[in-house]
């Protein structure tokens, strides 16, 4: 089932391109306050570092002591912030808020990309958000009949229309209180009376850090790496259902919202964090070659070479060559330098579009048994090509082992997948998915496995897990009223 608007980081109808087969990214938020005029500059900078997370459209919002800019387009951060443009000499200010978005199957619209910045009672208003209210529909449904004028289709605009009907004098009291009638996953950066904000939602399901700069002034960003390009030192991460407040007398912290635990996505683990990362304590690069060898410690086979799926497979696939003793390669090469614009509308087209991205190193696996390893299997087309072309390229065996629990359910709190039934593992065994792409064999990392590789001996506490997985258990970690999503879907169906 589909929303009729978009999500902060989805465009619905979704599941319209089959060849789309992996979990589409998250958004990107970065924002900056400074002790001079830079912020526009660190902000662009902080966005690029962060374009895994999004690639269909960036903006910023700044300002410069007397009035707020906005500058937002489609394509990469590059294609919209040249340092030495005369419209990123109009952003200068020391205070800046930018947004990431990704690429989606959806409708794209101007409107829709943030940040959005709007005038409300007290001032100017700028907000960037990453993450998906469940319950916008009906928050927004209720807005409207109270006379609010929307003008995007995103439920980030609900939050600002929240905020705008508040009576609260205090700007964070108006924030508060309308963060308090959302439900959902959300980290939030917004910009207004001269202050930054950064907010997690209380399980902490999104990710955002605090970093420090060197010349005075703080940074918060989704990722590290995104400290990391502007040179701020870590500070920490913004607690589950924290409020901070950055100004010229540095860093206030509220916590509004009642301690519920966190449940982090445990799939900023897996795939949609930056390798060099550190996100909630631990090094995204280390916890997947851990996943690996735990992987290889589940699903051994005899196998003459390890091949990863580039570029997500990789620290997975050392992991597991490292404890099995299999010789590494790369038997794939990827071609960085195609996008979405180059699918097919024609059958032949899509057959191709796997070769456009992906290409065996024929002399890596010609006559040899090769073992794949790749993040997950969504929809099972994509790695249907890649055994293909495995076979095509010589292998004489070709195994694949996937460094996540099998995709079962769709995923409501920010990241765009296909719906159930469209999952192949939610109707497939891995002995019948392994049939169905052309496998030797195929094992996925179990649920106790995965969560072993990151540092819980005991594996997944069924009773109270330590991150959200909903993709892989169906147990979803919020729910609206009567446990239903705002498109009408129950929770755990």
């Amino acid at each position: 089932m589909t929303t009729p608007f978009d999500t902060a980081t989805c465009s619905h109808p979704r599941d319209t391109d089959d060849t789309n087969d992996s979990f589409q990214e998250e958004c990107a938020v970065f924002g900056v306050f400074t002790t001079d005029h830079s912020a526009h500059h660190l902000t662009a900078l902080g966005l690029h570092a962060l374009q895994h997370r999004g690639q269909e459209a960036t903006g910023m919002v700044s300002f410069n002591g007397k009035s707020f800019n906005h500058q937002r387009g489609f394509g990469h951060v590059g294609d919209n912030f040249n340092a030495d443009s005369s419209e990123m000499a109009a952003m200068a200010g020391h205070l800046a808020i930018g947004h990431n978005r990704y690429s989606t199957t959806g409708q794209s619209e101007y409107r829709n990309i943030q940040p959005f910045l709007t005038e409300l009672a007290f001032g100017e208003f700028a907000l960037a958000h990453n993450g998906n209210l469940i319950n916008a529909q009906r928050l927004r449904s209720s807005l409207v009949s109270a006379g609010s004028l929307f003008q995007s289709t995103t439920d980030t605009e609900v939050i600002i229309h929240l905020v705008a009907r508040s009576h609260h004098k205090n700007p964070v009291r108006r924030l508060t209180e309308a963060l308090m009638q959302i439900e959902g996953a959300y980290a939030l950066v917004c910009a207004f009376d001269n202050q930054l904000i950064g907010v997690r939602d209380p399980l902490g399901i999104r990710p955002l850090v605090l970093g420090k700069l060197d010349q005075g002034g703080y940074v918060l960003a989704s990722e590290t790496c995104g400290l990391d390009i502007v040179g701020a030192e870590f500070v920490r991460d913004i607690k589950p259902g924290e409020i901070v407040i950055i100004d010229e007398s540095g860093v206030q912290s509220s916590q509004p919202f009642a301690e519920t635990g966190s449940r982090f996505c445990v799939f900023e683990y897996v795939y949609f964090a930056r390798p060099d990362s550190v996100v909630e304590g631990r090094g995204v690069y280390a916890t997947r070659k851990e996943i690996g060898k735990e992987l290889a410690k589940e699903s051994p086979v005899q196998a003459d070479v390890v091949v990863p799926v580039p570029d997500s497979g990789v620290p997975a696939a050392l992991g597991y060559a490292e404890e099995s003793g299999i010789a590494f390669d790369l038997g794939i090469i990827r071609n960085h330098y195609i996008g979405r614009t180059f699918i097919q509308p024609t059958q032949a087209g899509r057959n191709q579009s796997v070769r456009m991205k992906h290409n065996a190193n024929i002399a890596t696996v010609k006559g040899k048994s090769v073992i794949l390893i790749d993040d997950s299997i969504v929809r099972g087309t994509t790695s249907r090509k890649i055994v293909s072309m495995m076979r095509e390229a010589g292998a004489t065996e070709v195994h694949m082992r996937i460094a996540s629990p099998p995709t079962i359910s769709p995923c409501y709190y920010g990241v765009d997948t296909p719906d159930k039934e469209k999952l192949i593992a939610s109707y497939m065994s891995a002995d019948e998915i392994a049939v169905e792409i052309g496998a030797d064999s195929l094992a996925f990392i179990s649920h106790d496995g995965l969560y072993r590789a990151m540092g819980f001996k005991d594996g997944r506490n069924a009773s109270c897990p330590q991150f959200c997985d909903a993709c892989f258990s169906e147990e979803y970690p919020v729910k609206t009223a009567g446990g239903r999503f705002s498109n009408g879907v129950v929770a755990g169906e």
